[in-house]
């Protein structure tokens, strides 16, 4: 199990603290779409008969502590999105691009604003963020690769989609990602990722046109299920979905 605070793992871990100690019938609630088997999963669960009463209420604690704090997470990001209701169409923009999502839109135009008019070029941007690596150089060769520090927040959050864009089957992401394995590790490539990423939300802020997937495999249908998904986190969050304009920019 990926992720067990998932919709599986959330109905074993209630049946858990409400007393449920039959292996077969908490393998039960796990959703058949689950790489493990249910004898793998009944075998998981085997300790659940032996566990205690006390460990069933910590269990249920945490979970109530769980919940409140994903409450108090969700009315943040309305009260969020009610303060970027203005600049919806640059939220929507900048979810549309592979690795982004309406959360990440709105902590990007949270921090570097909703044209990003501070920054006249995509470089000023890199380089405040600090998603662009330093040259330290002697006799013509390059000996450093590290990037400032920056903005951390938006840093870390850049890492984070990056690492998301490349998962991304079939997108240019993923294809430039793969080139750059040839010949950077992992981290190194990813954060390459990043600097392209940081320079795309540049000119989709700025220039205020919309990113279009020049990916050499992409079905028509991701692209589709990507803007229907963010949709619905707009439309949950309160924003008045509204068109966007037909400008585009190649990724």
């Amino acid at each position: 199990m990926s992720d067990l605070l998932g919709v599986s793992g959330r109905r074993i871990l209630e049946a858990l603290a409400q007393g449920e100690s039959d292996p077969a019938a908490l393998a039960a609630l796990a959703d058949a779409n689950l790489r493990a088997t249910p004898e793998q999963l009944r075998e998981a669960l085997s300790a659940s008969a032996e566990l205690s009463a006390v460990y069933r209420r910590l269990l249920q604690m945490h979970l109530e502590e769980l919940e409140l704090v994903e409450r108090q997470i969700q009315q943040l990001h309305k009260e969020l999105a009610g303060l970027l209701e203005p600049h919806q169409q640059a939220v929507q923009r900048l979810a549309e691009v592979p690795g982004l999502g309406v959360d990440s839109a709105q902590q990007i135009i949270a921090e570097g604003g909703p044209t990003a008019a501070a920054f006249p070029s995509a470089k000023d941007l890199s380089s405040w963020v600090g998603a662009c690596p330093g040259q330290e150089q002697s006799a013509e060769i390059c000996r450093s690769t590290r990037s400032p520090k920056g903005n951390r927040n938006l840093r870390r959050l850049l890492n984070q989609v990056a690492q998301a864009a490349v998962k991304t089957k079939g997108s240019i992401f993923q294809s430039k990602f793969q080139h750059l394995r040839r010949g950077l590790q992992y981290q190194p490539a990813v954060w390459a990722i990043a600097h392209r990423l940081c320079r795309l939300i540049w000119k989709i802020l700025h220039q205020q046109v919309r990113y279009e997937e020049r990916g050499p495999a992409v079905s028509a249908k991701a692209p589709r299920r990507r803007t229907a998904k963010m949709i619905r986190e707009l439309r949950k969050l309160g924003y008045s979905v509204q068109p966007l304009s037909e400008m585009q920019v190649p990724a």
